[in-house]
């Protein structure tokens, strides 16, 4: 009986032996909508968080619609951090009642958003009429200003630390460093864009309202209301181009460059791409902000 009881014992401690660097592996299931939120979210939770993106490069986090394996990885997420996209507003209760213990983190949180414009204010929406890529009439890439992600720094901070208060003090610290990171970021910025206050770029999709409120520039949209423009108003896009020397135009490869091509035929200019929602967000809008600025030459 003592035999059997040292040999119960001894395969007890081998499973805890066994289990113990298991737990202590354990990270955070995470989701989030768009990419540069992943790198958000790593940069303060390193090895502490397992984050999955919801809305895969390419796609259009204005109209996605999830997946059912995708449903399946929300059901464990311990939090959701929302960024404000549109599809969010129909999306959030069903991944609630999906995962009810879930955390919904709004990293939008008290940011002030700006109005989506169309192209120079040539059309303004008729009332009661709303934007596609955003059903409440406002810019939800908020992303894209440095200034901005800080804000939303500090609200996966504060999720993180509230969840896991065991690592709370490497959260704070990894806190520090990527709030650090953001302010190089945007002196770096700054400096790209320092005498180019006031000058206009052009843009199919009109996602770069903030880092241009940021920089002093002003984005020049083609897109109108969510959709392609009509001959007319292409047509005043061009003249108006012609007007202010513009020499280039952005698409991203969400959606169809289609009307940038033609703008840009016209004018006797180049489509270049600068992609909103790329994976690495620091190095991109430092290479977004090269192109804009030999643009703006």
């Amino acid at each position: 009986m003592l035999r059997a009881l040292c040999k119960a014992t001894m395969v007890g401690l081998a499973l805890l032996c066994w289990t113990l660097p298991a737990l202590a592996g354990d990270v955070l299931p995470v989701m989030v909508s768009i990419a540069p939120q992943r790198y958000f979210v790593e940069q303060i939770g390193k090895q502490h968080v397992a984050v999955e993106v919801l809305v895969p490069p390419g796609l259009d986090p204005h109209t996605y619609e999830p997946k059912p394996g995708q449903m399946a990885a929300l059901a464990k997420a311990k939090i959701y951090f929302a960024v404000g996209v549109p599809f969010e507003k129909a999306w959030l209760p069903k991944f609630s009642a999906a995962n009810p213990l879930m955390r919904v983190v709004h990293t939008d949180q008290g940011i002030v958003k700006i109005p989506m414009v169309d192209h120079d204010h040539l059309e303004k929406p008729r009332a009661g009429e709303v934007q596609e890529h955003d059903s409440d009439g406002f810019d939800p890439h908020i992303w894209l200003s440095p200034p901005l992600v800080k804000l939303q720094a500090q609200s996966i901070l504060n999720a993180l630390q509230a969840i896991d208060p065991d690592h709370g003090d490497e959260y704070a610290a990894n806190g520090r460093r990527f709030m650090a990171e953001i302010d190089q970021l945007d002196a770096d910025l700054r400096s790209i864009f320092a005498g180019k206050t006031g000058l206009r770029f052009m843009v199919f999709h009109p996602a770069w309202g903030y880092f241009a409120q940021a920089y002093g520039l002003e984005q020049v949209p083609i897109e109108m209301a969510g959709k392609e423009p009509k001959p007319a108003q292409l047509e005043a896009l061009i003249i108006r181009a012609k007007q202010r020397g513009i020499q280039v135009v952005f698409a991203q490869p969400q959606y169809s460059a289609k009307s940038a091509q033609i703008v840009a035929q016209e004018i006797h200019g180049q489509v270049v791409l600068a992609d909103p929602m790329a994976a690495d967000w620091a190095s991109n809008l430092r290479a977004v902000a090269e192109k804009f600025k030999a643009a703006l030459k």
